[in-house]
């Protein structure tokens, strides 16, 4: 008898375990990325400023984004976002430079996202900031800096490139990885040939493609943490009637 109750329990156990980490949401990452990150070298690219809330006494209320000058994009949208105002800022450039075969004096230099009234990222919160931008350089990689302002007034300077040994620094700037562009590649979407849509708005309609990973694979753990539950449930009781 002690054995077949020892079984049903082990087996609730190990079945609410996987159950926990299939309930169990992704977490944003623990600084401001770009999601996706991954585009093709004279393209466009659809994506987020994915920025969490990293303080437990102050919520974000800002975000600016300092578009490059040296590679300058020419066209930038925003999609709305309820509580949340957009501003991107354009202006001449110090030097005339050539894009796509044409002769540009004038481009963005920043984004600025600023929250109503009442509005924030709170504790343990996360947003997305939905952007398009182009024409992407011909380079590897596009450094986006960013400053996160918390209602106390605390501005994070998100500006710092990744070093030499490739280790994260303290406060790392989010960066879009850029492939070069491929025979019959419209440049649109991403380097690993997921499409990404966008509207006359400037609308996003596909989810973050690492997000998705991230949760086939948890999905994934929890089914075989329940699977394991069941299969010692299961066995303890058949080993307790055979002793009966």
């Amino acid at each position: 008898m002690s054995t077949n109750r020892f079984g049903v329990r082990t087996l609730a156990v190990l079945a609410v375990a996987g159950l926990a980490v299939l309930g169990t949401p992704t977490i944003a990452s623990a600084h401001v990325s770009a999601q996706p990150a991954e585009f093709t070298q004279g393209g466009r690219a659809t994506f987020a400023f994915r920025v969490p809330n990293e303080r437990d006494n102050a919520g974000t209320t800002k975000i600016e984004v300092t578009l490059p000058q040296d590679t300058p994009l020419t066209s930038v949208r925003t999609k709305p976002l309820t509580g949340w105002k957009a501003e991107a800022v354009k202006g001449k450039l110090d030097k005339p430079v050539t894009i796509a075969g044409k002769e540009v004096t004038e481009a963005f230099t920043s984004i600025t996202w600023t929250a109503d009234a009442g509005v924030k990222i709170g504790v343990n919160q996360y947003e997305d900031f939905q952007v398009a931008l182009g024409t992407l350089p011909e380079k590897d990689t596009l450094l986006l800096p960013v400053k996160q302002t918390y209602e106390n007034g605390e501005v994070v300077d998100w500006a710092q490139p990744a070093g030499a040994d490739g280790k994260e620094p303290e406060h790392p700037a989010p960066a879009l990885k850029l492939a070069p562009k491929k025979a019959g590649d419209d440049g649109h979407g991403s380097s690993h040939g997921s499409a990404t849509n966008t509207s006359a708005e400037g609308e996003t309609h596909e989810a973050s493609a690492g997000t998705d990973n991230t949760a086939r694979y948890l999905g994934g753990a929890g089914l075989a943490i329940g699977a394991l539950g069941l299969g010692f449930g299961v066995g303890a009781i058949l080993r307790s009637r055979r002793k009966a």
